[in-house]
């Protein structure tokens, strides 16, 4: 049976999976939520009434958190690019920046969306506000590490460029990524021109009114 994704060709989390489904020409099952496919959104509520996507399914099996999926399509799909190093150390420093674009650029973002989609101009002035402060320091460090990196971890294109890729995208249009970080700018272009996100990124332009900050015209 072929692999099937519930997601959004919009949600960064979504994308950072169809990232890795791309990077191995990897068939699947592209299943979007929303209300012109209201049966897809009751299956995957019935498999993850927690809510979130994206989920994969693999025959009866459901796997969700997109960092697991990653691992889980390197264990029982494997393909020619290897997202998770096969050495434990190289792998560890791999997670290590996965988690760190999820939890220090991705969820800033996140949090600045959800003061705008609230409605409230108080909470959309702080969400951004704290968030473009929080970017800042996420900035900061990420340009030192990638002066001498052509991907996040080294070498080599991993787990950690797939959670790369959305989150720079949608953090340079919460807080412009400025010409302070050089290295972190470039690393953004070659992210853009990655086959893989280029696609992601084209499948989800339809869909750019919906950024509640405003998408701005590029990219």
């Amino acid at each position: 049976m072929q692999l099937a994704l519930y997601g959004h060709p919009f949600s960064s989390y979504t994308q950072k999976v169809l990232i890795a489904l791309y990077e191995n020409s990897t068939p699947f099952d592209f299943r979007p939520i929303g209300p012109d496919s209201p049966a897809h959104a009751q299956e995957w509520l019935r498999r993850w009434p927690l809510r979130k996507f994206p989920l994969l399914v693999d025959g009866e099996r459901d796997i969700a958190e997109t960092s697991i999926i990653i691992e889980y399509l390197q264990l029982a799909h494997p393909g020619p690019v290897r997202l998770l190093p096969a050495d434990p150390m190289a792998a560890l420093d791999v997670r290590f920046l996965d988690r760190f674009f999820d939890l220090h650029v991705m969820n800033w973002v996140q949090h600045a969306v959800n003061g705008a989609l609230s409605g409230d101009p108080a909470r959309r002035k702080e969400g951004l506000a704290l968030a473009t402060e929080k970017l800042e320091l996420a900035y900061a460090w990420l340009d030192p590490l990638m002066a001498s990196r052509t991907w996040a971890a080294g070498a080599e294109f991993t787990l950690a460029d797939c959670a790369a890729a959305p989150s720079l995208f949608y953090a340079d249009w919460t807080s412009r990524i400025s010409g302070a970080y050089p290295h972190l700018q470039a690393y953004r272009a070659r992210l853009l021109a990655r086959p893989s996100f280029a696609r992601a990124v084209e499948d989800a332009r339809p869909y750019r009114p919906l950024f509640p900050l405003g998408a701005p015209d590029r990219d």
